[in-house]
């Protein structure tokens, strides 16, 4: 339950931030074995075909934008869109998030894509309870958050796993 909830939170954390990037795939080689069909590839972009305040929030990438692979056109023209339809307390809380990405080392940022990826396998159903185990720990007080983490990193692999099979307790309610 606890991991869930640390798992949860680093997924989130990353997805919210709408940095989480593809990995580089290797080009393949004579002897590598074909990989399995993936949907069509994204069509380019025009960079007019932006609206222009699309096109002010991306104005460094006007100098480049043909150049740029069809995906990041697109992943950069959503991410345009959704930062424009944002509340400014949604735009705060995402600058912060990315503040915080860009602050960690690379291995923590490969870490949280790894999860990410891991978090993307599971079946919708499971997403869900892990998205509703990740808000049930956010609404915790910090030192029952800090609490909770601090027994995790003492339980050995097998209490971790036995913890994980268990259904989760119910929300506690605060004391009034």
């Amino acid at each position: 339950m606890i991991r869930v909830f640390i798992v949860g939170a680093g997924l989130l954390l990353a997805a919210a931030s709408g940095v989480v990037h593809a990995q580089a795939v290797p080009a393949p080689t004579e002897t590598a074995p074909a990989p399995p069909a993936s949907p069509a590839p994204a069509a380019p972009r025009a960079w007019s075909s932006m609206s222009p305040q699309q096109q002010q929030l991306l104005h460094n990438y006007q100098g480049q934008w043909d150049s740029l692979p069809a995906e990041r056109q697109q992943a950069l023209a959503r991410g345009s869109q959704r930062w424009l339809s944002m509340t400014p307390e949604q735009k705060s809380s995402a600058q912060q998030r990315f503040t915080q990405w860009r602050a960690m080392p690379p291995e923590q940022r490969q870490v949280l894509r790894q999860r990410w990826q891991q978090f993307k396998s599971l079946p919708p159903e499971q997403q869900q309870r892990v998205r509703e185990s990740f808000n049930r720990f956010r609404q915790m007080p910090p030192a029952r958050r800090m609490e909770l983490r601090r027994q995790w990193r003492q339980m050995s692999p097998e209490q971790r796993r036995r913890s994980l099979q268990r259904p989760p307790p119910p929300p506690r309610r605060s004391p009034r």
